[in-house]
């Protein structure tokens, strides 16, 4: 039976909250429960373990990112969205260190279809309607900002790159016109050459 005042929703929302304290790998049942002020086991009547509780932190991650990806995005297009969906990723990513580990946490494949992961490629893709991608340019140019935002970000996030002068920001910036310049000048693949 379920502990009064424990729901799924506040045990995920307190779950995504420690996790952007102490780390998504030091997320625990236990410390979820002392911080809702129960002994474990209260929560097993809405979990199994730990890893179904480290999932359900990473669809809110995923939930939440996709959505505000989606605001930013509204009404924009080329360079502008581009910069809109980056930004919001790179801030994301500092206001919720936890979660944004989770959101690239692996899922099993049914979990991941039915979960907010999809909509993170549509969103990608929808930028890309602005810079003209044919298949499979499309396909590559999605892989090469997801990496490009998300290396970015964890090297920034791990003070990766507080050994120079130079502001983070203002490298962001260059690299944010690079891909906009290299997605408009983008060189011919396969059949197309």
């Amino acid at each position: 039976m379920a502990r009064t005042g424990i729901t799924p929703e506040r045990l995920t929302q307190t779950a995504a909250e420690l996790a952007d304290e102490i780390g998504f790998d030091n997320l625990t049942v236990s410390a979820v429960a002392r911080r809702l002020g129960v002994k474990d086991p209260s929560l097993y009547a809405h979990i199994r373990n730990v890893r179904q509780l480290r999932t359900l932190v990473s669809l809110l991650a995923l939930e939440e990112l996709a959505d505000a990806a989606a605001a930013a995005l509204a009404g924009r297009a080329g360079k502008d969205a581009l910069v809109a969906f980056a930004n919001t990723y790179r801030d994301y990513a500092r206001k919720h260190p936890g979660r944004y580990a989770a959101a690239q946490s692996e899922l099993d494949k049914d979990t991941a279809l039915n979960s907010a992961a999809p909509r993170h490629s549509q969103l990608t893709r929808a930028i890309l309607h602005g810079y003209d991608l044919p298949e499979p340019d499309q396909t590559d140019a999605v892989r090469f900002l997801h990496a490009t935002f998300h290396g970015y970000v964890s090297l920034e996030m791990v003070g990766g790159f507080g050994h120079t002068a130079r502001e983070a920001d203002a490298s962001w910036a260059w690299v944010l016109e690079t891909l906009d310049f290299a997605l408009r000048n983008r060189p011919m693949t396969g059949d197309r050459r």
